[in-house]
């Protein structure tokens, strides 16, 4: 009998990569991916903002919380000469990753600490080296994906990467909020202590799976240049500056308000951790849904197309929350919040998505660290700058209100409505859905190649859903009736397609 051996675990650079070793590589992406999102959902987002405000933290460290990110994605740049010196992309990456969750995992002694400021002093330490550390890694991952990836069905494979990353989050999310709501003892503290040592074991698993994606040996980028040169290049080509444009002001204009959507719900609208964390969950399983959709459509159309959809979308969302103050928490506010969010999360999937896709596309081969680098660093410049300015604008908005109401005067009585109503945070999701409008004008400078309408955007987008209904139903007269028009259309565009097929061509249109 032989005796059965494993794989060594191997994280120098591989001469050659083939295809069997591709495909092993894409599977551990997933499964990377799916780990490392469950460990986010464990340690930030809601929770960590739950987190900070039990601590007793002020808005303006729940802003610094959210610029911390960003702002550390300056790190990139000593993680470019980092890649070009070493050029040993996979060592980075597991080794910076890995020892962030470790900081991840201190992050549970903070309930013990005695004193308040220490503790609150202690989660912006922690999230500074843990942010830092990550930006380390994203710009070594990026240039190792960049390289090791073909460009062809880029969309349905990182599709397939954000579903199973998103799922994964949203069960983490729920699992955490559910903890922390009904955590048996009166120190809910103890709860996070809990969240954060499943983050890190999470982030652990996922480590191991990035250490099983081959990396192949790094092109040569010409002779040495200084850092400042090489972030330069991408800034003087025409054809890559719109997109890194269109990155920072993305970035600015959502980070605005998007961070304090959280304390907006935990105390001006008074819901309590589990209800916010839910209406997370529920933008991220219509994220997670969606995805296969913006995957299918970004490889068939383009991913300019699917951002003059999704975009107008999104800050269209965010604006709408700004309406929900003035139901003053009736029996329909609960409702229209989860709208929003599900809205939200659809839409910032194809967001996500496209514009991924469309660094990795504009990038010319064999300057992906650069390149990529370039559009992290001005979004992170942007989107850092954007939740502080948003603190210091809630602050000063908080004493303010601007209303609009309509009067109606009869013989019998005089009455007005308010039909407008803006205080304290609904002034920032205005704010940041008008500047979604220069958002719009960055994109429309992008050139992919052929230009598609956003109707034919949403026209294929439900034929897409069609198509994934007529998979998952098995009752034949419900699989139309359930999703009209979109049904309609889809019947009378197969109708066409098999129409005008040859005689006698196997091709099946529709599937």
């Amino acid at each position: 009998m032989r005796a059965c051996t494993v794989a060594p675990m191997r994280l120098q650079p591989d001469p050659a990569v083939t295809e069997a070793d591709l495909t092993r590589g894409k599977r551990a992406l997933v499964q990377d991916s799916a780990w490392a999102s469950l460990a986010g959902s464990l340690y930030g987002g809601v929770i960590l903002v739950g987190f900070a405000l039990e601590l007793g933290a002020s808005p303006s460290v729940v802003g610094l919380l959210a610029a911390i990110p960003l702002l550390a994605q300056a790190a990139q740049l000593p993680g470019i000469a980092l890649v070009e010196r070493l050029r040993r992309r996979r060592v980075i990456t597991v080794a910076t990753v890995t020892v962030a969750r470790g900081v991840i995992l201190s992050l549970a002694a903070v309930p013990f600490v005695p004193d308040r400021a220490t503790q609150i002093a202690m989660v912006v330490a922690a999230q500074i080296a843990i942010t830092v550390l990550g930006a380390l890694a994203g710009c070594s991952l990026n240039s190792w994906l960049h390289q090791l990836l073909p460009k062809e069905g880029l969309g349905a494979f990182f599709a397939k990467r954000l579903f199973w990353g998103t799922a994964m989050g949203g069960a983490g999310a729920l699992v955490a909020g559910l903890l922390v709501d009904h955590w048996p003892g009166d120190e809910r503290l103890e709860a996070y202590s809990v969240a954060f040592v499943a983050a890190a074991l999470a982030g652990f698993v996922s480590s191991y799976f990035l250490t099983r994606v081959p990396e192949p040996l790094m092109h040569w980028a010409g002779p040495d240049k200084s850092i400042a040169a090489r972030i330069a290049g991408p800034f003087r080509d025409g054809d890559f500056r719109p997109l890194i444009l269109l990155m920072g002001a993305w970035n600015f204009a959502s980070n605005l308000a998007a961070p304090f959507i959280a304390v907006f719900l935990l105390q001006q609208l008074g819901y309590g951790l589990s209800t916010v964390t839910t209406l997370a969950i529920a933008s991220q399983v219509t994220n997670a849904l969606t995805l296969y959709l913006w995957g299918r459509l970004s490889d068939r159309l383009s991913n300019k197309a699917i951002l003059a959809v999704a975009l107008p979308a999104y800050f269209a969302s965010l604006f709408g929350l700004a309406f929900v103050a003035l139901l003053e928490a009736n029996a329909a506010t609960l409702p229209l919040l989860f709208l929003v969010h599900i809205v939200m999360g659809g839409a910032a999937g194809g967001i996500g998505l496209a514009t991924g896709n469309l660094g990795l596309k504009l990038t010319p081969a064999g300057h992906g660290t650069a390149y990529l680098a370039s559009v992290s660093l001005t979004g992170a410049a942007a989107g850092g700058t954007a939740p502080m300015l948003g603190g210091v604008l809630a602050d000063w908005f908080a004493a303010r209100e601007l209303s609009f109401r309509v009067e109606w005067v009869s013989p019998v009585r005089t009455s007005d409505i308010t039909v407008l109503q803006f205080q304290h945070w609904e002034f920032l999701f205005a704010i940041s859905a008008a500047t979604g409008l220069y958002v719009m004008h960055r994109l429309s400078r992008i050139r992919e190649g052929r230009e598609i309408s956003e109707r034919a955007v949403m026209q294929e987008f439900g034929l897409e859903a069609v198509r994934t209904i007529d998979q998952l139903s098995s009752v034949a007269g419900l699989r139309l009736s359930t999703v009209l028009p979109f049904g309609w259309m889809a019947a009378e565009r197969r109708g066409t397609l098999r129409r005008n097929a040859p005689e006698g061509s196997d091709d099946k249109p529709g599937v």
